[in-house]
């Protein structure tokens, strides 16, 4: 499984990188703005140092305005894919992107039949929101479960990008089922490699070490 971080941080980024498990990048209009810098700079700082997928989205909400949005944003690198939400006008904006060979991440898909609407336009990826669902009470990766089914059923070759990843049960339950990315923020990163037994564990091998010195 693939591990994206969900930043806008070059900073987070580069630390992710430095932890030997950045395959890409996803964004979005929150990230960016959050970033406190213009997004021209974002896009290009980003671009320029990742080797992999770079997610950059658009922001019309005509299919037009997306593909001329989305061809503006492949300038910025040949690994970009642009971000196109799932909308009627978003599907018709992955057609015209995918036909001409740009990769497109369909964004906030929520439910199995949206993403198979998706594979079928010609999406590279899919992002189903695991954690949103589950803030309204729904199972987000029972979504990322019959997504993958279907795929499967059905031959698709996009990708499966869980998105909305608020812990680290989300990646490991993506990881069993077999979700092709998984894209998550620096701190649950930081919290994948942490353990109670591991602290103790290395606690009781230094202090030993400590023993034997004296």
């Amino acid at each position: 499984m693939k591990f994206f971080i969900d930043s806008a941080s070059l900073e987070e980024i580069k630390e992710a990188d430095a932890l030997g498990v950045l395959d890409g990048v996803t964004t979005n209009p929150s990230l960016v703005a959050k970033s406190g810098r213009p997004f021209a700079e974002v896009a290009q700082g980003i671009c320029e140092f990742v080797k992999g997928p770079v997610s950059l989205e658009v922001v019309s909400l005509e299919w037009k305005g997306m593909v001329e949005e989305g061809k503006r944003l492949r300038k910025y690198g040949d690994n970009v894919v642009v971000k196109i939400p799932m909308t009627t006008e978003g599907l018709k904006a992955v057609k015209a992107l995918a036909s001409e060979g740009i990769p497109v991440n369909v964004t906030l898909v929520f439910q199995p039949i949206q993403a198979l609407l998706a594979a079928k336009a010609g999406a590279a990826y899919v992002s189903p929101f695991v954690g949103r669902l589950d803030d309204i009470s729904q199972d987000g990766m029972q979504l990322v479960h019959d997504i993958i089914e279907i795929y499967r059923g059905y031959g698709f070759k996009t990708e499966v990008l869980v998105a909305s990843v608020r812990h680290p049960m989300h990646v490991l339950d993506a990881a069993k089922m077999g979700a092709d990315v998984v894209t998550v923020p620096l701190k649950v990163i930081h919290q994948l490699a942490k353990h109670p037994l591991t602290d103790s564990g290395l606690k009781t091998f230094l202090d030993d070490w400590q023993k034997v010195k004296a």
